[in-house]
């Protein structure tokens, strides 16, 4: 097992040949309630790792909670979309319990998955505690996640953290994917953190 590459089970570091990217429920009746700055954070930093994992040829999937009650994904996220990208409804909390997500956590060989999203608290958190019990390693992105109250964004990454979920953010998963400067799309998206 090469720990430092992600190949085997725990990963130290994202490996872009490991991970998928799960952008979970960034929609506009949900945004609105996220503190302004944190929403932007989130934006961008979720626009980031959605243009990265294109490039990468990274699987993308993005979800929306009852989206006749939450609204549709924001426009911001949705004109980052890769078109390749999977795209699903839920109504239940966790992502690992929706209709067609073991389409997404199906391939073997990507075992890391990376989370983005809201809320922290409640989405973010329960697909995360289910991905490590199905012995799938979650990657939680602390600067593209967000609750509406910091004691509750707060909490759910310490739970996450002891459960043996890796925290990080989304320029460290960025920079893992590359690992080289010599990579052909460093340029480009080492821009994009400036």
């Amino acid at each position: 097992m090469d720990r430092a590459r992600g190949v085997g089970t725990l990963a130290l570091t994202c490996n872009q040949a490991a991970s998928q990217l799960v952008v979970i429920d960034i929609q506009e009746r949900l945004g609105a309630a996220m503190p302004e700055k944190v929403l932007a954070r989130v934006i961008r930093n979720v626009s980031l790792l959605m243009t990265a994992a294109d490039r990468l040829g990274i699987p993308v999937a993005v979800s929306e909670q009852y989206p006749k009650g939450l609204g549709a994904t924001d426009a911001r996220i949705a004109a980052a979309i890769p078109a390749a990208a999977h795209r699903f409804e839920k109504t239940c909390f966790s992502c690992v319990d929706a209709e067609g997500f073991a389409a997404v956590t199906g391939d073997t060989r990507r075992r890391q998955v990376i989370l983005a999203g809201m809320e922290s608290h409640v989405c973010v958190l329960q697909t995360g505690m289910d991905l490590l019990a199905a012995g799938i390693q979650p990657f939680v992105v602390e600067d593209a996640v967000c609750s509406r109250r910091l004691e509750n964004y707060e909490n759910a990454l310490q739970r996450l953290r002891s459960a043996g979920a890796v925290i990080t953010t989304a320029e460290s998963v960025v920079f893992e994917w590359l690992r080289d400067a010599r990579h052909e799309h460093f340029k480009v998206l080492s821009a994009m953190v400036r």
